[in-house]
């Protein structure tokens, strides 16, 4: 990890940023040193979540500086990803990690859009998240509802940590509207979000699978992954979901170290 000074930040001092190695050192991002979000294994699981195989147009929304949507190009040849972005700062950090060498292998097939993923359909239309432009949605939305912890509201830490009193409408709203109809939508999100994430699902996508990440094989679960196909009538599902770390200490299962480190998919397959 590399601390290299950023002067893009006008609100501020200079930034610094640090350049971290993800799948092993197949995949390089760039991120602030601190002040906001910093990526990790929620971001590595998101692109572990799509299917082998998975083909077409991947839009990652809300994509911070790209680490989910630079994962998945990493794993899967024949997707496209677009990073949808609305914080210039860290924007500029995802195009720092396309122009990275060490991204040369898959950086071609990504773009990044800086757009506001909540705005009003014509504005969201006009800023180029248009209908059915994705033949798949990820999302990692902020985990906590407004008022759930004391913080600035200009703070760019909260704001990606934090969602505005709208909840998660926007972001199921803007996923449905720019995935073609049987396209598929890939959420992370906190497993005690779950009725939250289904109240807004539930009749814009079917297929549902829910998917409990558990940080150890006797604790519930934390984080769920959820994967659903718009437009779909079949019913929801609860699959049996993963473990991340092996008894009471923090070596991670042969399972999780393998797709932390090196890669590999979660082996899930699409429904229609």
């Amino acid at each position: 990890m590399t601390d290299i000074p950023d002067n893009r930040d006008e609100t501020g001092p200079a930034q610094e940023t640090t350049r971290d190695a993800f799948l092993g050192g197949f995949v390089h991002v760039h991120q602030p040193k601190k002040g906001r979000h910093r990526a990790g294994l929620d971001a590595v699981y998101l692109a572990a979540a799509l299917p082998e195989g998975t083909k077409g147009h991947v839009v990652d929304l809300g994509a911070g500086v790209g680490t989910a949507g630079l994962c998945a190009a990493a794993r899967l040849a024949d997707i496209t990803v677009t990073l949808v972005e609305i914080d210039p700062l860290v924007l500029g950090l995802a195009r720092d990690a396309l122009n990275d060498p060490a991204n040369s292998a898959f950086a071609g097939r990504v773009r990044m859009l800086e757009a506001d993923i909540t705005a009003k359909g014509s504005e969201r239309h006009a800023s180029g998240l248009t209908p059915g432009m994705a033949d798949h949605v990820i999302m990692n939305p902020p985990y906590y509802p407004p008022g759930s912890f004391r913080a600035s509201p200009a703070s760019a830490r909260a704001s990606a940590h934090m969602l505005d009193d709208r909840g998660l409408e926007p972001w199921a709203k803007t996923a449905t509207d720019i995935l073609r109809e049987g396209g598929s939508l890939t959420v992370i999100f906190r497993a005690d979000g779950l009725r939250e994430l289904l109240d807004v699902l539930t009749g814009r996508f079917g297929a549902i699978d829910v998917i409990p990440l558990r940080p150890r094989p006797d604790a519930p679960a934390t984080r769920i992954l959820i994967r659903a196909i718009r437009a779909s009538k079949a019913p929801l599902q609860l699959q049996p979901g993963f473990v991340l770390h092996k008894g009471d200490g923090s070596d991670f299962t042969d399972q999780s170290r393998a797709v932390m480190r090196d890669g590999k998919g979660l082996g899930l397959t699409n429904r229609s």
